[in-house]
């Protein structure tokens, strides 16, 4: 397995497989009161077997090429991840999310986490649009797009239907010659 630095503080990029469904679950035990508000994905892990369904889906996606998911480490601790939860190759188009528990906000884990994970999409795969896609309330989220150098596409009015609730989106993007343009 590799491990990707994020920097001084310890903090690793790793795959996050389905053998660590254990850990998985520990991690969205700690992380389910800060992302169940603006997705399902730790809603879909909480118990083991739904942990290795989860994690199982994206290796599956893996191996078809059409995503990918990988953990944020720090001293040891999963703390967080960011994954391709769309992944088309062949349109040169990807979607990129991102999770963390609380005791991993603050320290610019995503952002770090995320250009690793652009810069392979654009540098290696030859994607030319990633795409973020976020509940207009979710202002974390909406905050790393921007540091991202991402630009707001639009909003999509109460298209996300989660819990009952109707959810504004905000889509933003980034297009592999701006993202070259901005690493200099």
């Amino acid at each position: 397995m590799f491990a990707v630095s994020l920097g001084d503080d310890g903090a690793e990029l790793r795959p996050l497989e389905v053998w660590q469904a254990p850990e998985f679950l520990a991690h969205m035990d700690r992380a389910r009161a800060l992302v169940d508000p603006w997705i399902p994905f730790a809603a879909a892990a909480t118990d083991l077997a739904s942990a290795r369904t989860l994690l199982q889906r994206y290796a599956d996606k893996q191996a078809a090429d059409t995503g990918r998911l990988y953990g944020i480490w720090r001293d040891g601790t999963l703390l967080g991840g960011v994954l391709f939860r769309i992944f088309d190759a062949e349109s040169g188009n990807c979607e990129v999310g991102c999770w963390l528990e609380p005791a991993g906000q603050g320290s610019g884990l995503i952002t770090r986490a995320m250009r690793h994970l652009i810069d392979w999409a654009v540098d290696v795969r030859g994607i030319h649009r990633v795409e973020w896609d976020a509940s207009a309330a979710n202002t974390s989220s909406i905050a790393v797009a921007k540091r991202l150098g991402m630009k707001r596409d639009g909003v999509l009015r109460e298209n996300y239907l989660y819990r009952g609730t109707r959810h504004d989106s905000e889509i933003w993007s980034v297009l592999a010659p701006e993202w070259r343009a901005q690493r200099g």
